[in-house]
């Protein structure tokens, strides 16, 4: 059954969330949090059937793995109706944290500036070359 805490924290347990897995009511669980979508089934972007496969269960991996827009990430705010009660994290498979980056750290600074101004230069010499050539 759902709880409220001090502060105003609606708390479902994952029997409670399980039971809500068709299309007259779909929640599903991301990041420990409980979301009703089931207003937004016929409005999702991947089709209804993507969040049916998730509904009553944890769909943080899969919703992680899709790489969500921050769009998507604050319409699903819209959605949010609790929290998933601490007793029953453990219930459920935890995603491994990623850290997403936007340069390799494993590559060089060699492969990301000399190699393409050095392809870059022999572009333009052929180009010149080419052009002279008349």
């Amino acid at each position: 059954m759902a709880e409220t805490s001090d502060k105003a924290v609606t708390y479902y347990t994952l029997e409670e969330i399980k039971k809500h897995n068709h299309s007259k009511s779909t929640w599903l669980i991301l990041h420990n949090k409980v979301y009703d979508v089931t207003k937004f089934l016929e409005e999702h972007p991947g089709g209804e059937e993507v969040l049916r496969e998730q509904a009553g269960g944890d769909a943080t991996e899969n919703f992680e793995d899709i790489g969500h827009s921050t769009d998507a990430r604050e319409l699903s705010q819209t959605y949010l109706i609790g929290e998933l009660h601490p007793d029953d994290w453990s219930k459920i498979q935890k995603p491994v944290e990623t850290l997403i980056t936007t340069v390799d750290s494993n590559s060089s600074w060699w492969t990301n500036w000399v190699i393409p101004a050095i392809s870059a230069l022999a572009v333009g010499l052929m180009y010149h070359v080419y052009m002279s050539e008349d």
